[in-house]
Order: C-alpha cells, then structure tokens, then sequence
C-alpha cells in the first residue's frame, strides 16, 4: 500500500534517522487522555501531536468543531516534531487510524509526500510484544516548508454547489444513524447534506481492524464511479480523512476534503438538512 505501513515494516526501520513517527492517540470527550496515554507507554522515538491542541484551531462560528489549523501553527510545530522535507513519517493511533488519517492529510495538504498511516494501532503494536518505552525523544526542531495542495481542500461555497447540481459525489463518513439523522450525539441538527452519499468510514477496515488492501477498497467503493470528482466529509473533518486515505488507495485521483463538515455546513442557516425520516413508514 502506498499511505499505510504494516508493523512489522516499522519494526524493521525504528532507528532509520529519517524516520519521524507521530502518535496521535486521542478520545473525543477526553481531551488530555491520548496526552495521558503517550506519556505512559508509547512506540520508541514516537512524538505526541493531539488533534486539538496541535492539529485545529479553535472553535468559532463557522469552520466545524475541528477547524483546520493556522498553517504557520501547524508549520511550526511541525518542525518542532522533526518533520522536514526529507523525513518519512509513520502515524498511529489508537482509534482504527482516524486521528492518524487527520495528521496524515494535513501533511499531504502541506505538500508532505512521504506520510504513512501504521495499521492497526498503538494496542496492536503493544500486544505484539514489539518494543514500547515511557521516554520521550529529544527533538532537534527542523523547519517545515509549506508547499501547499489547495485542490485537496473545499470550502462550503463548493460543497453548496456540489449539493445543488449534483455534479460531484459527496460521501459523508459518519455512521449510518447519524447519516439518516436518526439520532445526533454531537451536533446542534441532525441529518446530512442534500444528495450525499453514506460510506462509514469504519468500511474501510476488515473484521480484525486491518486496513483493507487496494482491491478490497475498490469493491468497497464500487458504486463511487472512478472517474468521478469526489467530496469527503464527516461531523468534523476528523474521520473524513480514513475515507479520502482509502480512496486514494483505491485509485481514485479526483477525492477533496470538506474539513468543516456537517457541524460547519450546519452553521450555516440557509443550508438545507437532508433526512431519511421520509422513507419510512
């Protein structure tokens, strides 16, 4: 695969110096958890980078609950991390890859090539008996030159559009309930946006929490014809990312992140909220 690595590859290259591996364990509900957990036991060589202390900016009237970060925020602290040009940088979480996938697009948004997503996570790894540490690594900071993708990137103008004319395929990446606005645990209205289609972002694992291979992804995503301009979201722009990272494996060249989301689209009140409440009975 081309974004994601396997255990075993990371094993092999632990010590290579132009390796950067990032953790990215985070529980929504429980911002300093996935801090807590890097500090008690973590992957060696493994810097903590939290989705928002360091991955979004604050919340405010528009831009989702997880806005994409100020890009000199981001560069910096980056940098800080030891990620430059050169670097190889392998990703993990805890969370089936979503917080990692979010760290993952920032930097391919940044135009950072070598990014990978560890599959599996953090609990696998340690279940392997693959070496774990509570010291943390001492970074010389570098500096992160920006070279940014803005066609990797669309803004609520274009997802209005897209919505209206029906000419691009809008996935939303939340759980089917949520999707059909049965229920909404997170955000102030329930529903999606008019003429999106559902894929759960959790689809693109297998049953063991692996991420599936190219072929599986393209029969996962067969509907979605190849050819087609592709707009991602989710409720925050957070488990977008696994979606755009599966797509892209699967060969899909066309494939945009809608990083506010839902809880940005809704922020917006003119925007009309789709519901499934009229198919049933």
């Amino acid at each position: 695969m081309n974004n994601i690595v396997s255990m075993k590859w990371l094993l092999a290259r632990l010590y290579e110096p132009d390796l950067v591996i990032v953790d990215c364990r985070f529980a929504l509900g429980k911002p300093e958890s996935g801090r807590a957990a890097y500090e008690e036991s973590h992957i060696p060589r493994a810097v903590h980078l939290d989705l928002e202390k360091d991955l979004s900016s604050p919340v405010t009237q528009h831009g989702g609950r997880h806005p994409l970060p100020d890009l000199d925020q981001l560069a910096k602290r980056l940098g800080q991390s030891g990620i430059q040009k050169s670097s190889r940088v392998v990703i993990y979480d805890d969370q089936g890859g979503a917080m990692a996938s979010r760290l993952w697009w920032l930097l391919k948004y940044t135009g950072h090539e070598q990014a990978y997503v560890l599959d599996e996570g953090f609990t696998a790894w340690k279940n392997a008996s693959y070496p774990v540490t509570d010291e943390q690594p001492i970074v010389i900071p570098v500096p992160y030159d920006i070279n940014l993708k803005p066609d990797k990137l669309v803004l609520v103008n274009e997802v209005r559009a897209a919505s209206q004319h029906g000419n691009k395929i809008l996935i939303d990446s939340r759980e089917p309930r949520r999707y059909a606005g049965a229920e909404e645990p997170l955000d102030a209205k329930a529903g999606h946006i008019p003429g999106a289609v559902n894929c759960f972002w959790k689809g693109v694992l297998d049953d063991a929490g692996h991420w599936k291979d190219a072929g599986a992804l393209r029969e996962h995503f067969t509907d979605i014809p190849e050819d087609a301009e592709i707009i991602v979201y989710c409720g925050s722009g957070v488990t977008a990312c696994p979606n755009v990272l599966a797509l892209e494996e699967a060969g899909y060249g066309n494939v945009k992140l809608y990083a506010g989301s839902w809880s940005d689209w809704i922020s917006y009140e003119e925007n009309p909220v789709a519901t499934m409440e009229e198919s049933k009975d």
